[in-house]
């Protein structure tokens, strides 16, 4: 008999404050959220607020989900609350299997360069070549770029947020948050010739966790003829190194882990989609949609930055 998967349950709450000034006459807010797919299980979405109107959309490049909120007028306060329970399994391929076999027409897009992961860069291209030398096949190059990523980045915690997920940048550091080593896993992966994306998620609270505020996560994915999308995620072997203080020895279960698996406590926000434009009409390119956005008379307001844009996101175990 196979094991069930494991599991995790909880209700997330997202309470949100946009400090913009009170003179501000327009204030647009993206809100995403997740879906339920074969690894989670999203129920009872509920949200309120003082906006002026609201819709529920689907942004066109990633095909993500997303709540939109307006706020007409000067407002001393705007908020939104956002409330849902979920359920989480852990995303783990059993066997890796490899066939000979064309990617499928909605996978090719994944090889291709874009502006954020600029896989066509001659000096991203010579890095793939080096990397996977020698190596046969989709499974051999992903495994090849994924241990150079492991090998050669390292977590920096005075980053903000998750980072920016910029290729150059953390080539040049060697280091950086989970955005920028997952991103320059794709960029590496993609100059290989391997399809691959980039995943955007919020951790769910650990046991006696229930301040979840600073939990959005990025990870990553490549596609196996044979298989479907396997998870990886090399940036969760350089926390465990850097907060655990790991040798290279003692990093291997990490990194044998994380390389086909990743752990229950994540649900997924939305897959790819980089320099986002809504069809709303946002006045700034979004990088990546993980967390809200929002614009104050068409300026983007930093969620980064409590002090114009607060938020809290608390978990209750179920």
């Amino acid at each position: 008999m196979c094991a069930s998967p494991k599991e995790r349950k909880g209700s997330v709450t997202f309470a949100i404050t946009l400090n913009s000034p009170q003179q501000v006459q327009d204030v647009k807010m993206w809100f995403p959220y997740p879906t339920s797919d074969l690894n989670q299980k999203i129920e009872n979405l509920h949200f309120d607020g003082n906006y002026s109107t609201f819709t529920l959309s689907r942004e066109p490049q990633s095909g993500a989900l997303y709540l939109y909120t307006e706020w007409h007028g000067p407002q001393k306060e705007r908020h939104l609350t956002v409330t849902f329970d979920a359920t989480a399994q852990e995303r783990k391929v059993a066997k890796l299997v490899e066939q000979p076999a064309p990617f499928p027409p909605e996978v090719v897009k994944y090889v291709k360069a874009e502006f954020w992961i600029p896989s066509d860069e001659k000096k991203v291209k010579a890095l793939a070549h080096q990397i996977t030398a020698g190596k046969k096949g989709t499974l051999g190059k992903a495994r090849a770029v994924y241990d150079w990523v492991v090998d050669n980045t390292k977590r920096d915690p005075n980053v903000p947020g998750c980072g920016v997920g910029n290729v150059q940048a953390t080539l040049a550091a060697r280091s950086g948050k989970c955005a920028d080593i997952s991103t320059l896993y794709v960029a590496l992966a993609r100059a290989a010739g391997v399809p691959a994306r980039e995943v955007f998620g919020l951790r769910l609270g650990r046991p006696g966790q229930t301040d979840i505020s600073n939990g959005h996560h990025c990870w990553a994915e490549f596609y196996l003829p044979g298989t479907g999308w396997v998870p990886v995620d090399p940036a969760d072997v350089t926390k465990a190194v850097y907060e655990k203080k790991l040798t290279r020895a003692a990093a291997k279960p990490y990194r044998e882990y994380y390389f086909g698996a990743v752990d229950e406590f994540r649900i997924v926000l939305q897959k790819g989609g980089r320099g986002i434009v809504f069809t709303e009409g946002n006045k700034e390119k979004v990088n990546y949609f993980m967390y809200p956005y929002a614009e104050a008379d068409g300026k983007s307001l930093d969620y980064c930055r409590p002090e114009t844009f607060a938020y809290t996101v608390k978990f209750r175990e179920r």
